[in-house]
């Protein structure tokens, strides 16, 4: 199906480009959307006509993107969630959990812009990339940790996957050589 594109959409092409996707791809997503409108005489002749409209609210959004951005980058937001001694979360964290905890720090971000592939499993330190904008898209660092405490903790570079690390149990060394008379000893006893 041939579409008009009403706003730049990564790897399909730039606003006003005529191009031809899927048909399940334009009914379910570009069309409802409002991302495109079908490629017919009709339809070209009204998107001409608000081609100076559409241009200049996309330049609306991309500059209140662009200050969100300068003020969100490089940040990083705090999760504290339940996990196993080795680090593997009970649940997950998606991209609900981390909309939520930047919305909640003051941010206005939406679940569909958090560009996650996966959901994420384990305690640590996860780097995100947020797009707000087709061609805004800025990168924070989710710290995933059982605790506040744990949570510094990683900040500072400490690796919390094992038992050890998290309760703070250091290993004495086997290298303590056994006096053979002191074996002697203990045997004779």
């Amino acid at each position: 199906m041939k579409v008009i594109l009403l706003e730049r959409i990564a790897r399909l092409g730039q606003m006003g480009d005529t191009v031809n996707v899927k048909d399940g791809f334009a009914r379910n997503f570009l069309l409802p959307q409002g991302k495109a409108l079908r490629a017919n005489e009709a339809n070209m002749a009204r998107f001409e006509a608000q081609r100076a409209q559409l241009e200049a609210r996309d330049l609306e959004r991309k500059t209140e993107a662009q200050a969100i951005a300068d003020k969100l980058d490089g940040k990083s937001f705090i999760v504290v969630r339940s996990a196993g001694e080795t680090g593997q979360l009970y649940g997950s964290v998606s991209t609900r959990d981390i909309a939520e905890v930047v919305t909640a720090e003051g941010f206005s971000v939406h679940r569909n812009q958090v560009d996650l592939n996966h959901a994420i499993k384990t305690i640590g330190i996860h780097p995100i990339s947020i797009v707000l904008h087709p061609e805004v898209t800025v990168a924070i660092s989710i710290n995933i940790a059982r605790t506040a405490e744990e949570a510094v903790r990683q900040e500072q570079g400490e690796d919390l996957s094992s038992a050890a690390a998290i309760y703070g149990i250091e290993e004495q060394p086997l290298s303590e050589e056994i006096d053979d008379e002191d074996f002697a000893e203990e045997e004779n006893a």
